[in-house]
């Protein structure tokens, strides 16, 4: 068995993990449990004796400690799913070997080229290897990437017991990329008191703060009637939500907005003329410009329905996950021994903020604070997604700086 990082993830990228928002199973796809039985083999193939899947799709793993004195207990986390976004069946991985410079043409489809335009960061990465797919499917840097870098810095843990560290906790997650990636973990079982995912992108990047999300779904029931005798009777359910959707602000949309802006996102609209539904998402770094962007969307949806006597609609409100920056505020040390993890690894650190979430989000909420590491990844859930080698293989060295920083502070 092959142990390198590049090794690892070419073998995890052409299974296919893809989750499904529409199923209620967990996890949402049984061919997530492919990769995780692999995880499995890999990690008790290192020496992790306790190395298990469970019937929810959960990878469980320890290192343990090596020393006398007592250490937090650190978990490093990655999910295995890739995004219903974009095809991840039959991924062809292909790596354009010591990267000269200049737009990438992905093999498989001459029309999907990562263009360094679009692409500022491939300037930082002459001389590297990249891993891209063949362009007719995604790669699944997102998140394999990180499952490459835990598992062989794992091994890096347990084959150099010189390495001082405590004891290091390994999970990985199914159905992220849906929203469902902690919904059935065991963290009594975990035994962790700090975690960190490995789901960003940039090497150096560490990211403290989420968006909080919440998803709204609006069903509107209209006025049916035989079109033929309509006149002053029908209320067209499909006209009432794409009246809702044209009312919605131009400035407070995805593609019009950056940094620290939020925004109102439609994801889902079908409809007759008796019935129509629309889906969004809704996200903002703080609870109260979340709670403003509800206000606007269903003051919106009421003087829509104004004109329509005859209809009645339901707004229902779900939370999503929420900001992890209150809870990792309480607890600066995880952050900053990330920070001197980072600096050790050789790269200037770079603390930021993710316009999304991760299994973090709600982790700390759930009593494990956990902000996100770099994995290198780029252009999630997309064709032109690629990752280099150099960059996976700064993750490993980050992960093993940061048990070794634990242990030395502890």
């Amino acid at each position: 068995m092959t142990d390198t990082v590049i090794d690892r993830f070419l073998r995890y990228v052409v299974i296919d993990t893809q989750s499904d928002p529409s199923s209620s199973t967990q996890p949402t796809t049984e061919k997530q449990k492919n990769l995780g039985r692999l995880l499995v083999e890999e990690l008790l193939a290192i020496g992790l004796s306790d190395a298990h899947l469970d019937e929810h799709g959960y990878v469980y793993a320890t290192v343990p400690s090596n020393v006398d004195k007592p250490v937090p207990v650190i978990c490093f986390c990655s999910h295995m799913d890739t995004a219903p976004d974009f095809s991840g069946t039959n991924v062809r991985p292909q790596i354009v070997r010591n990267y000269a410079g200049g737009d990438i043409r992905l093999p498989g489809d001459p029309n999907q080229v990562i263009r360094v335009a679009d692409h500022p960061e491939l300037k930082s990465q002459i001389g590297n290897d990249i891993i891209t797919s063949d362009g007719t499917t995604l790669l699944g840097a997102d998140d394999k990437a990180g499952l490459a870098e835990i598992v062989t810095a794992a091994q890096i843990l347990v084959d150099n017991p010189d390495v001082r560290h405590g004891t290091i906790k390994i999970l990985f997650t199914p159905d992220e990329e849906v929203g469902r990636g902690v919904n059935r973990v065991d963290l009594a079982k975990l035994g962790a008191d700090f975690a960190y995912t490995m789901d960003g992108e940039t090497a150096g990047h560490i990211e403290d703060e989420t968006f909080s999300a919440d998803g709204v779904d609006i069903t509107i029931a209209g006025v049916a009637i035989h079109p033929g005798f309509a006149k002053g009777k029908m209320e067209n359910a499909i006209k009432i939500a794409g009246a809702i959707i044209d009312r919605l602000p131009k400035d407070t949309a995805p593609e019009t907005t950056e940094g620290r802006q939020g925004f109102i996102h439609p994801t889902g609209a079908t409809g007759s003329m008796e019935k129509a539904s629309l889906s969004f998402i809704i996200r903002d770094f703080t609870d109260e410009g979340l709670a403003v962007k509800k206000a606007l969307l269903e003051g919106i949806v009421k003087d829509v329905m104004a004109g329509y006597p005859g209809s009645t609609y339901s707004f229902e409100v779900k939370e999503q996950y929420r900001n992890m920056k209150v809870v990792l505020d309480r607890h600066p040390e995880i952050v900053e021994n990330a920070v001197e993890a980072v600096r050790r690894a050789g790269m200037t650190p770079v603390r930021g903020s993710i316009r999304g979430g991760t299994d973090g989000s709600r982790l700390s909420f759930m009593g494990l604070p956990c902000p996100n590491i770099f994995a290198g990844g780029h252009a999630f859930h997309s064709p032109l997604e690629w990752v280099s080698r150099q960059d996976m293989e700064k993750a490993v060295r980050t992960i093993v700086e940061l048990a070794k920083v634990w242990e030395e502070r502890a």
